[in-house]
């Protein structure tokens, strides 16, 4: 019977079982990468406002405090984002005919709340309390970034859980003083890792990594 397949048969279908491998693999570590990539988690993509707010002016330039917009961030899950009455305060004398601003005022006059677009936006089947991570020593400044820098805000990190659970199981590296959870560019006064120790066992910081934690 002659032959029905040539002799270089053997080393082609050897060759393309390697050639669908490295496209399998190839593929896989594609996806793996366009995951992680900001087209996926939104890092650093600014949306459109109401209101073009900057946090680099009110925070870096006039010295506003984190907690006298966001005034539940101690005691809630949820930070809360302010009412317009909380603007007007300022801005029914500061700036207070500026058309940037009309927004503002409009939603005052009416009593209808400015539509704000969330930048740190969680899934829904994903539970963070804000409250408890300030309780324990995590900065603003370490999930949200530099906040004061921003002149329009953006999302800073993944918010993955990957990003999350390298927080959870090593708090040491990311915790520093109460008092110091609100100063944007805080650097340890000695090296992290002997700070981030000593401030673990104080707080008594022990995060869990079950997945019931956040997931509820």
């Amino acid at each position: 019977m002659p032959q029905l397949f040539p002799r270089s048969a053997n080393s082609i279908a050897k060759g393309s079982l390697v050639i669908l491998v490295f496209l399998v693999l190839a593929g896989g570590l594609a996806l793996d990468r366009l995951q992680r990539s900001p087209f996926v988690t939104k890092q650093k993509e600014v949306f459109k406002q109401p209101v073009p707010f900057s946090h680099n002016h009110h925070v870096a330039h006039i010295g506003i405090n984190c907690r006298y917009c966001h005034t539940t961030v101690e005691t809630s899950s949820f930070a809360g984002i302010p009412p317009t009455a909380t603007c007007m305060n300022c801005h029914k004398l500061i700036w207070n005919d500026s058309p940037m601003l009309e927004p503002v005022r409009a939603s005052f006059r009416t009593g209808e709340p400015l539509k704000w677009t969330r930048i740190n936006d969680l899934p829904d089947f994903v539970y963070f309390n804000h409250s408890i991570h300030v309780a324990k020593g995590i900065g603003c400044e370490t999930c949200h970034g530099r906040v004061d820098q921003m002149p329009l805000m953006y999302q800073n990190a993944t918010l993955q859980m990957e990003w999350c659970l390298n927080c959870h199981r090593n708090p040491e590296k990311y915790v520093r003083p109460r008092a110091e959870v609100y100063t944007m560019g805080w650097e340890p006064p000695v090296d992290q890792a002997v700070l981030g120790k000593k401030l673990v066992k104080e707080y008594d910081i022990n995060p869990s990594t079950s997945c019931s934690t956040c997931h509820r």
